[in-house]
């Protein structure tokens, strides 16, 4: 199973200290955090796109460029790019000129987004949000396929016999598709054999199995080889040298990052009882020591058989040392074990 971290590179105000980084410097930590993640021997480092003061990637593509002149052997992701919004052409070209430069370690998970901003930014109509994912996701996945690309659809141009250009290093693009949890996106990452990335933010991860369980038969019953699908299960998730520590250092952040979006979302805020038992073997967070996490790492594997595991450290701003020492144990500590137990 490859392991690896995804962030959002939020530009908050951490809310122990009241203090807020600059952009430029939240950049430059995102920068020594994917240089640390390749030293400790991690496999993929994602960056999620977001349109809102409360993050600072926009362009996955460029931080990522960023990250494969630094870097020489870790898989570089985007998660996600919102693809409704975007152009397919550029999105394969943006992506297939990381791969030239990373020398074959580019990637996209692509999906509709948790956020809703890009939609109007770039002038398109939420009423079309299905029907925009899923006429760009057919676009790229022929441009992905071939060299000239003759194609026509409703919400783009049409493209009669163009070459789409640069062509990446890889023979194609690993294209992921990130899905929210709806029967009809399972099921579209299925018929088509793209890979699924499935984030569990919330309740347990148990009631998801069916989930994967409806991937993987649906993906068969359309023809595709059983050993051929990938899924990749996200979290939220923070290490620290004892349990107690993981979970003081990482509560304040995230509770006031979860009850700021519960607002705009109708939750509840998030309190310290409702995260404690968010915690605990069977809850959605993987937030503890070293052993804690190896040990729901390994529990969600036998619930489903997943061949990848990204963890979202920081949801909400964390000092950056903390954050560094999170991502240290993991490789050093967690992935090693994780690997021993799966051979």
């Amino acid at each position: 199973m490859e392991l690896g971290i995804y962030t959002f590179a939020e530009l908050t105000a951490d809310p122990a200290t009241g203090k807020k980084i600059s952009a430029h410097q939240r950049m430059i930590d995102l920068m020594e955090e994917v240089t640390l993640a390749e030293q400790v021997g991690l496999d993929v480092f994602a960056v999620g796109e977001h349109h809102r003061p409360d993050y600072i990637v926009s362009s996955p593509a460029v931080v990522l460029g960023a990250a494969a002149a630094r870097t020489t052997k870790i898989k570089l992701s985007s998660a996600v790019t919102v693809l409704s919004s975007d152009d397919p052409v550029r999105v394969f070209q943006d992506f297939s000129t990381i791969d030239l430069l990373s020398g074959g370690r580019a990637e996209l998970m692509v999906g509709r987004g948790s956020f809703i901003e890009s939609f109007p930014l770039f002038g398109y109509d939420l009423r079309d949000y299905d029907a925009l994912f899923s006429e760009k996701l057919d676009l790229l996945l022929k441009i992905n396929a071939q060299e000239k690309v003759t194609w026509q659809g409703k919400h783009r141009p049409s493209i009669q016999n163009s070459g789409i250009y640069p062509r990446p290093h890889q023979d194609k693009l690993p294209i992921w598709i990130a899905i929210g949890g709806t029967p009809e996106s399972i099921a579209r990452a299925a018929m088509l054999g793209l890979p699924m990335a499935l984030a569990i933010i919330g309740g347990t991860p148990g009631r998801f199995a069916p989930h994967v369980n409806f991937y993987r038969e649906t993906a068969q019953e359309a023809g595709h080889a059983m050993d051929s699908l990938q899924v990749s299960i996200n979290s939220h998730t923070y290490i620290a040298d004892t349990s107690q520590r993981a979970a003081d250092e990482f509560y304040p952040s995230y509770a006031d990052t979860m009850s700021r979006i519960g607002r705009e979302r109708g939750w509840p805020p998030m309190d310290r009882e409702h995260y404690e038992m968010m915690r605990e073997p069977t809850g959605s967070l993987l937030v503890g020591s070293p052993q804690q996490v190896i040990d729901k790492i390994l529990y969600e594997h036998e619930l489903f058989k997943h061949t990848r595991f990204l963890a979202q450290m920081s949801v909400g701003t964390m000092p950056h040392a903390q954050m560094m020492r999170s991502i240290e144990l993991f490789g050093t500590q967690v992935a090693p074990a994780v690997r021993r137990a799966l051979l």
